[in-house]
């Protein structure tokens, strides 16, 4: 009797791992961007000048380069202590941005300077849908900026947290819009979105909250 539940518990054992094999999804690689220029082609004063919104573009893809640029502008450490490029109160760093193209929906991981893969088919359609503006599905590329106003009242009084959070991220807007322009690029901060829906159908955790979809690419 005991060989017998012996040999039955091992074939249930080979059933479970069989199926676990069959239904387990490879790992995502992270894709690695190219290294920032930090020199620039355009003084700051410049690029404030000249910047504008544009909510119609062409639909040229934006290069590697000129993506690993926005994004670093937007969440990029600039040094080894992990100071960012745009600020956040007391170096909290609530803000965490998405990247969504024709080629899907990614995490901008700030420390590796990379983007990280998720499982979202049709990323761009999905946020068109969900955003309810025609720039959306005009521009090449956009960026979701989220935030992490649950972390941000568990560290600061309650009266200070949704208000830090929203000021970090026109932080981060304004440093996407300046660098896009140094890139001859253009965009639009929109924040006229329906929050809940582009966080579920983007299926962003709890963590992320939309406050900004950020439309880029070359203004018709």
């Amino acid at each position: 009797m005991r060989k017998v539940l012996i040999s039955l518990l091992l074939l249930v054992m080979l059933s479970l791992s069989v199926a676990f094999a069959q239904t387990a999804q490879p790992a995502q690689k992270t894709v690695a961007l190219p290294p920032v220029n930090k020199t620039g082609t355009m003084p700051l004063e410049q690029a404030m000048a000249q910047r504008r919104s544009a909510r119609a573009f062409k639909p040229t893809p934006l290069t590697p380069q000129q993506m690993s640029q926005l994004l670093w502008a937007a969440q990029g450490m600039t040094d080894s202590q992990g100071h960012r490029a745009a600020p956040s109160a007391h170096s909290r760093y609530y803000i965490t941005v998405y990247a969504v193209s024709s080629e899907g929906l990614f995490r901008y991981d700030p420390k590796q300077h990379a983007l990280v893969p998720l499982p979202l088919k049709d990323a761009k359609a999905v946020l068109n849908q969900a955003g309810g503006q025609p720039s959306f599905a005009s521009a090449p590329f956009c960026l979701v900026v989220t935030g992490d106003y649950k972390r941000a009242a568990a560290e600061n009084p309650k009266e200070d947290s949704a208000k830090l959070v929203n000021l970090e991220a026109g932080h981060v807007a304004q440093n996407v819009l300046l660098e896009a322009t140094a890139l001859e690029l253009a965009g639009v901060p929109a924040a006229g979105i329906n929050v809940t829906k582009v966080q579920q159908t983007l299926r962003l955790d709890q963590a992320s909250v939309p406050i900004y979809v950020v439309p880029l690419g070359q203004a018709k």
